[in-house]
């Protein structure tokens, strides 16, 4: 595991959390519930990083939905700070863009 998902682990299990207008709007878009995305953190698989983002660094984690199926997130932390853990966006991965696994693109 990366040391920057075990800090997204941390921030989320003190509940400093965000949410942005834009992962409202996808999580909405999907039919994901934030409750949802939140719980499934701590089983997230990395599949990719992005320490240079430019608002921050972000990863893309695989997580499950309530009913097993997969869920693409991407959390982040804003550059120049420590907190909070940002939901950027959610979305349901699609099958013709991504491995069988949804951990690497096609």
């Amino acid at each position: 595991m990366s040391e920057f998902l075990d800090r997204l682990h941390k921030l989320v299990s003190e509940r400093d959390i965000l949410i942005s207008d834009h992962g409202y709007d996808e999580l909405a878009e999907d039919r994901i519930t934030a409750r949802e995305v939140i719980a499934g953190i701590h089983d997230a698989v990395i599949v990719e990083e992005y320490p240079h983002y430019p608002k921050g660094h972000c990863i893309l984690v695989l997580q499950k939905d309530r009913a097993g199926k997969p869920i693409h997130v991407v959390w982040g932390i804003p550059r120049g700070y420590n907190k909070p853990a940002v939901l950027v966006t959610a979305y349901r991965p699609d099958p013709e863009l991504w491995d069988e696994n949804f951990l690497k693109r096609r």
